[in-house]
């Protein structure tokens, strides 16, 4: 089973759906690695790892691929949550999960919430979380604000 068909058994055609072109988005893609806003090493789509170092480049599939991979392990993050979630919970949660990590994730007054059956305030938390290095990043309130649209309003 490749990344894609596992990242859709891990949350569902619908979720996966959405969640792709969100973090493609908001992560955009870039063909080498580089440093991001707080000076951590990635590449592609949003990718961190031990592996990078400055200078290396990858093609379109590679980025597509690594992706794919990167959605499908974050997804583990979702059985933090123990209350049933929408599709759009899902793929809001896991666009979220993969940029703040699985431990601030799991960790977080929205999985207090959402755990507590509050799933509106849930959603809520999710503007919240616009800093990176103690600094608001226009990027992340753009990125919460369609995380907590899809969050709170679901997949048609």
């Amino acid at each position: 089973m490749n990344y894609k068909q596992k990242l859709i058994a891990a949350i569902g055609a619908a979720a996966a759906a959405s969640v792709v072109p969100l973090v493609a988005t908001y992560e955009g893609t870039v063909h080498r690695t580089y440093r991001d806003p707080i000076g951590i090493v990635t590449a592609c789509t949003g990718h961190t790892g031990p592996e990078l170092r400055i200078g290396q480049t990858f093609t379109r599939e590679q980025c597509e691929a690594m992706l794919y991979q990167d959605l499908a392990q974050h997804a583990d993050a979702l059985a933090c949550i123990r209350q049933p979630l929408t599709d759009g919970q899902r793929a809001a949660f896991l666009s979220f999960a993969f940029n703040v990590g699985e431990g601030a994730f799991c960790g977080s007054t929205l999985v207090r919430k959402a755990n507590a059956g509050d799933m509106d305030g849930a959603c809520a938390e999710l503007s919240r979380w616009t800093y990176a290095g103690d600094k608001q990043l226009p990027g992340l309130v753009r990125r919460r604000a369609a995380e907590r649209q899809l969050c709170e309003g679901g997949l048609a």
